[in-house]
């Protein structure tokens, strides 16, 4: 229990980068996840058992590929490109490695799926509450002092900036729907249901393009598994059933008489889309755009540079110079998940995260587990404008997902581990 509210607290506080330990040169959620590991770490030594999983053999040998590749990559910085900064590359590696353990260690665990599980409910109550205590500092009902809680007109938090929170906030809902939704509890379905409120309303003062468009995709893509599970499970002769499958069938001509009547309002439901996005999908979007396509080019230019092996970890992109936004500190990242990692670890490092992302939303499909295959969804639109594999939400989600949806051993063998192996 103390161990999944540790790995809990590290998962639902991965955003809050505005402060730190006092008197440590890291933030809570490395020292959370460390206490995690150390305490995993010793429970095997004192004999616990390891059980080896499809799952953690795919981690296993994601995280070996990704080792590979960025080592490579970094040899290939060293030789083609003057490092002045070791910082970043520093930083990178150190998360990567406390993912790697966490996620290995979090998939060899004995019935790990109900501990993940259980982590996750208790992801969704830190979650919650720490959201409360950031839209209460946010209205000045309450005072922390050196955190900010404001981007202009965006809402923060405790992170660094809007988007960090975005991310949390994307993954959050279709966390919390799962455990709703597969909960035998009446209750556990009513917290569920009930933190999607909050985390939407947070979700929605951060005014991310990408949170908006995360959120209406997986959504719907929720909904129609919804109405597929129900249409190929249970009593297929009911009466119900068979209304519902009438009715879709003639939503079809329905549609199609409805069609003038669409054209003649898509300007103003186009406009009303536009007042959700940031900057009402005015200049300051256009902006965006215009930056984000700048940065994808620059990084796609420096990984056929590198014929494709990479420049090691951290960041690659050159800093863009614009005009209008001289006073604002400009992203070194290609902010897209795919460009980033392809210059880090070039094409191989791409096609080992896009398989085992690729395996994540395939286990969750083939165990019907619908709203963890909206979670996948969710974090690969979102991967698309930002640079999200350093988050520790994004892996405990797909290790959830790699885990729920496969056999829980792949062999019989257990893992003891005593002192005198050393």
């Amino acid at each position: 229990m103390i161990r999944d509210a540790l790995l809990a607290s590290g998962i639902a506080m991965g955003y809050a980068t505005q402060f730190g330990v006092p008197g440590l040169p890291f933030g809570y959620t490395e020292l959370f996840l460390s206490l995690w590991i150390m305490l995993s770490i010793g429970r095997v030594i004192a004999g616990g058992r390891l059980e080896a999983t499809p799952a953690l053999f795919r981690l296993a040998t994601f995280w070996l590929i990704m080792t590979l590749t960025l080592a490579v990559g970094a040899i290939v910085g060293l030789l083609t490109t003057a490092v002045l900064d070791l910082s970043a590359p520093i930083h990178d590696i150190m998360a990567y490695m406390l993912l790697a353990s966490v996620t290995c260690l979090a998939a060899a665990e004995p019935d790990a799926d109900r501990h993940l599980r259980r982590t996750a409910w208790w992801v969704i109550w830190i979650a919650n509450a720490c959201f409360t205590f950031q839209l209460a500092l946010a209205w000045g009902w309450i005072h922390q002092p050196g955190v900010n809680p404001w981007f202009w007109d965006r809402f923060m938090g405790w992170s660094e900036n809007p988007n960090q929170i975005a991310i949390y906030c994307a993954i959050f809902g279709p966390l919390a729907l799962h455990l709703a939704t597969t909960t035998s509890s009446p209750w556990g379905r009513v917290i569920g249901f009930s933190s999607l409120v909050l985390t939407v309303y947070v979700g929605r003062l951060t005014k991310s393009d990408a949170y908006l468009l995360t959120g209406v995709v997986s959504c719907l893509v929720f909904l129609g598994l919804r109405v597929r599970t129900w249409l190929t499970t249970g009593d297929k002769g009911s009466v119900s059933r068979q209304v519902a499958v009438l009715l879709m069938v003639g939503f079809l001509p329905l549609a199609m008489s409805m069609t003038p009547y669409v054209l003649r309002d898509i300007s103003s439901a186009e406009n009303f889309a536009k007042s959700l996005s940031k900057g009402r999908g005015g200049e300051e979007t256009d902006s965006t755009v215009t930056l984000r396509v700048r940065l994808w080019g620059n990084a796609v230019y420096k990984g056929v540079t590198s014929a494709s092996l990479g420049l090691g970890p951290g960041p690659h992109v050159d800093r863009p110079s614009v005009e209008y936004r001289q006073f604002l500190p400009e992203p070194f990242e290609a902010h897209n998940t795919i460009l980033d990692l392809y210059t880090q670890g070039g094409l191989v490092a791409v096609l080992a995260l896009l398989w085992i992302v690729g395996s994540a939303a395939m286990s969750a499909w083939r165990a019907k587990l619908d709203a963890l295959f909206a979670l996948v969804v969710a974090i690969m639109i979102y991967g698309f404008p930002h640079l999200i594999i350093r988050h520790p939400i994004v892996w405990f989600a797909l290790t959830l997902c790699l885990v729920a949806g496969t056999p829980r051993v792949l062999s019989a063998t257990s893992i003891k581990t005593s002192r005198d192996l050393g």
